[in-house]
């Protein structure tokens, strides 16, 4: 098993879930649970290595496309906004302006990282449907869940913010060993 591996199947599964233990997942979210201060440094972390392995993952993939400056700006946009947002405070309550600005960095580098990942996977499918049509399909799916998520909760909850990391890890894993396996590279169709 390579590290990557580990990281998308053993890390990042077991330290998301073990952050947000004993919470409600469908009340908060990890803001909220960020801003403990028994948990501060925790959820620092957990923005380490998860952007490190969503932009290592989606630097190596987007060297292999063509034309590929977009991708390049929202994935390098999704992995500054994410650190800027797990060091700025969410205390709504004794700062207010900082909890707003991270709302908004949250945010943005969600979308950010989703745009990326739609910008890369439609490029491949688009190189090799026949291919690439399942990664493409997943991430709709994955879209959708979390669109659910959304309107079920009333906000961005916990459970939201679990099943996008790991469901989008487990996905770019997935694409960075198809497109790095021999012979799949690109097969115009």
């Amino acid at each position: 098993m390579t590290i990557l591996t580990i990281t998308a199947y053993i890390i990042i599964p077991v330290y998301t879930i073990l952050f947000a233990w004993g919470t409600n997942w469908f009340t908060l979210n990890f803001s909220v649970l960020g801003s403990l201060a028994d948990r501060k440094n925790l959820f620092l972390l957990w923005g380490i290595i998860v952007g490190t392995y969503f932009y290592y993952i989606l630097k190596r993939i987007i060297r292999t496309l063509p034309r590929n400056k977009k991708e390049t700006a929202f994935t390098t946009s999704a992995l500054l906004l994410l650190a800027l947002a797990v060091t700025t405070p969410y205390l709504p309550d004794s700062q207010p302006f900082h909890a707003v600005l991270h709302v908004f960095l949250s945010f943005a580098a969600s979308i950010s990282l989703l745009i990326s990942l739609y910008l890369v996977i439609w490029k491949l499918f688009c190189m090799n449907q026949a291919v690439y049509r399942s990664y493409f399909m997943s991430l709709l799916i994955i879209t959708a869940v979390c669109a659910a998520l959304f309107f079920l909760t009333g906000i961005v909850s916990s459970v939201l913010e679990i099943f996008f990391v790991l469901s989008g890890t487990f996905l770019l894993h997935k694409l960075y060993l198809k497109v790095f396996s021999p012979g799949i590279m690109w097969n115009h169709q």
